[in-house]
């Protein structure tokens, strides 16, 4: 079974940049479709954006739309999120998770996602 280390987050003024990185070891990340979810506090955890095993499918959520692209590099068993012009309501717990279901779709429900990162915190202030 893969585990998953998310890594990149931290405190940014609002209009600032972070990529979040979310390092897979135990099985190659190509077994899996993979996903970014954000749960922040009182909030329901909710779909960031997805991606198929290939990269060659991705999906986002409206209100990041155009502004995170999420991007994975299966040779280096790594996924990406990279956020740009981030906003106050970015402030978040950022989870990466993996589905070895059904890796050529990109997931868009948390239940259907298998294997769960620690999470890594991205705070934004304005």
């Amino acid at each position: 079974q893969v585990q998953l280390v998310e890594s990149g987050g931290g405190k940014v003024q609002a209009g600032d940049s972070l990529r979040l990185s979310c390092a897979a070891s135990g099985r190659a990340l190509s077994n899996y479709a993979m996903g970014w979810f954000r749960e922040a506090p009182g909030k329901e955890r909710e779909l960031v954006a997805a991606i198929n095993w290939s990269g060659g499918g991705a999906s986002y959520s409206d209100s990041v739309k155009g502004r995170f692209t999420i991007s994975r590099d299966n040779a280096k068993n790594t996924v990406y999120l990279q956020m740009n012009n981030l906003k106050f309501e970015d402030t978040a717990v950022y989870y990466c998770a993996a589905d070895e279901t059904n890796s050529d779709v990109e997931a868009t429900f948390d239940y259907e996602y298998d294997i769960w990162g620690q999470g890594t915190q991205v705070t934004v202030f304005s």
